[in-house]
C-alpha cells in the first residue's frame, strides 16, 4: 500500500509522507465540517428537504473532491460554494423559481463551465491576467479567509450603529476560546510541532463543552436519509427562458472567477506556481471543477466549487491528492457520523482560519510597487475582495481598473487582446448584479 500510494502521489517529489498527508486531509475536514450545517440550513429554509440536502451534499463532495485528487493531485476539496448556495436559495424562495427549473439553471451554468474549461478559454484567461493581479488575489483571498474566521468566532462583527465593522465581545467564550486556539497555533508554529491546526481544533473543541459552546450530542450516530426528490428532478427546457439570464450569469461569473482565484491562491500558499504566477496543469483542475458543477446540478446542488479551507491543509503539509482523499474518507464517515461532526464548533476552526489567512499576505511582496499600473489594481483587488465580501467582487473591478490604467499609460502593447473580452464579462456580471 505504501509503495503503490508513493507512486500514485508522487510523496516524496512533493517532499512529504503518508501520515503528514493524512493529517492534512483531516485538518481540511475538520475546517470545512460547517458546511454539514450550513448548505442544509440554508437550503432547507427554502424549501428544501434537508436531510436529502445533507445526503447530497456528502456524496458529491466525496466524489468530486476524490476525483480532484485522482486527476490533478493536488490538495483541493470541493464542496457547494455558499454564494451560489444562497442565490439558488433566494431563486426558489424569494424568486418563485421551481426547484426543477433552478436545477436546470444550475447544469447550464455547468454546461458554460465545461465549454469553456475544455476549449482551453480557462486557461487562457489565467494567462492574460497580469501577474501583480494574481499575487494580489492570493493576499485577498488571504484577508477574506482571515476576515470569515474573525466573523465566526465573534470577534469581529457588524456594527449596525456605526454602519462598519468592530470589534465584539470580547470577553465571550467564543472569542475567548478562538484567542486560546490561536495561541496554540503560535506556540506549535515556534516549536515546528506537526498537526498545529488539527491539535488547536480538537483543544479548542474540548475546552468549548463545560464553556458551553461545544454541544455534545446525544447520539454520536446516525443513518444517513436518501436523496428524495432531488435527484434528476431538472426541467432544462424552463431553465432556457430569457428571464433566467441574469440568475445564470449570477451562478456563472462569480464561480467563474472565485475558482481560480481559490485554486491560485492555495496553490501560491503550497509553493505551485512558477515565476509569473501560473499554476502547472490549472486546466485540469478547472477541468474537475466544471464537471462538478454540472454534476451537482443532478442534484439541484449549487455550484460545487474548489474551497478556500484547502489552505488549511495545505498549511498542515498537505501537497498532493492524498490530502483530499483523507478529507472525502471523513465525509464519507460523516454520512454516518454526522453529529460529532457537527459537534466541531465554528469558534475552533476561527483560529486556523485566521493564521491562515494572515500568512497568505506574503506573496503581496512580489509585486511591483514602483509602478502605479501594477500595484494600484493589486491593491483594490486585495481591498474590494474585503470590503465587497466576495472573492470574485474583487478580481472583477481589479482588471476594468488595470485595463484602463494601462491605456491610459500609453501601455497598450502590455494588454493581450483576451483581457478586453474578460473585462467585457466583469461588465457584464455587474449588469446582473444592477438589474
Amino acid at each position: 500500500m505504501k509503495r503503490f500510494l508513493e507512486t500514485k502521489f508522487k510523496l516524496s517529489e512533493f517532499n512529504t509522507s503518508i501520515k503528514t498527508e493524512l493529517i492534512a486531509g483531516i485538518t481540511t475536514f475538520l475546517t470545512m465540517a460547517y458546511v454539514l450545517a450550513t448548505v442544509p440550513n440554508i437550503l432547507g429554509n427554502a424549501g428544501f428537504d434537508r436531510s436529502a440536502v445533507l445526503t447530497a451534499m456528502i456524496i458529491l463532495i466525496i466524489i468530486t473532491t476524490v476525483a480532484m485528487a485522482l486527476y490533478t493531485n493536488r490538495p483541493f476539496a470541493l464542496a457547494p460554494g455558499l454564494g451560489s448556495v444562497s442565490i439558488v436559495a433566494g431563486m426558489v424562495a424569494n424568486d418563485g423559481i421551481p426547484m426543477d427549473i433552478a436545477a436546470g439553471i444550475i447544469i447550464l451554468s455547468g454546461v458554460l463551465f465545461i465549454l469553456v474549461s475544455f476549449l482551453g478559454f480557462r486557461e487562457a484567461v489565467i494567462k492574460v491576467i497580469p501577474k501583480s493581479l494574481k499575487f494580489a488575489v492570493s493576499a485577498g483571498i488571504g484577508l477574506f479567509i482571515a476576515l470569515i474566521g474573525a466573523k465566526s468566532c465573534g470577534l469581529i462583527i457588524a456594527n449596525e450603529a456605526k454602519n462598519t465593522l468592530g470589534f465584539g465581545n470580547l470577553t465571550s467564550p467564543q472569542v475567548i476560546l478562538a484567542v486560546i486556539g490561536f495561541i496554540i497555533i503560535l506556540i506549535c508554529k515556534a516549536k515546528k510541532i506537526h498537526g498545529d491546526m488539527i491539535i488547536a481544533i480538537l483543544i479548542t473543541t474540548i475546552i468549548g463543552i463545560p464553556l458551553g459552546v461545544t454541544t455534545v450530542p446525544n447520539s454520536f450516530m446516525a443513518m444517513p436519509s436518501g436523496v428524495g426528490e432531488l435527484f434528476m428532478n431538472i426541467d432544462i427546457k424552463g431553465a432556457l427562458n430569457f428571464a433566467y439570464i441574469p440568475f445564470l450569469i449570477a451562478l456563472f461569473v462569480p464561480d467563474f472567477f472565485s475558482t481560480f482565484g481559490t485554486v491560485l491562491g492555495v496553490g501560491a500558499k503550497a509553493g505551485f506556481l512558477d515565476e509569473e504566477g501560473n499554476l502547472p496543469d490549472i486546466d485540469r483542475c478547472f477541468k474537475v471543477d466544471a464537471l462538478a458543477t454540472a454534476f451537482g446540478g443532478l442534484f439541484c446542488m449549487p455550484c460545487m466549487t474548489t474551497y478556500l479551507e484547502s489552505s488549511v491543509g495545505v498549511e498542515s503539509g498537505g501537497r498532493t491528492g492524498l490530502t483530499v482523499i483523507s478529507t472525502s474518507i471523513a465525509f464519507a464517515l460523516a454520512l454516518f457520523f454526522a453529529p460529532i461532526a457537527l459537534m466541531i464548533p465554528s469558534v475552533a476552526t476561527a483560529s486556523a482560519m485566521i493564521y491562515i489567512g494572515v500568512s497568505m499576505l506574503s506573496s503581496m511582496k512580489n509585486i511591483d510597487y514602483d509602478d502605479v499600473t501594477e500595484a494600484i489594481p493589486a491593491f483594490i483587488c486585495v481591498t474590494f475582495t474585503i470590503f465587497a465580501n466576495n472573492i470574485a467582487n474583487g478580481i472583477c473591478i481589479a482588471l476594468p481598473v488595470y485595463l484602463i490604467m494601462k491605456l491610459v499609460s500609453g501601455k497598450r502593447k502590455e494588454v493581450s487582446p483576451v483581457l478586453y473580452v474578460v473585462v467585457g464579462i466583469c461588465l457584464l456580471y455587474f449588469w446582473s448584479i444592477i438589474a
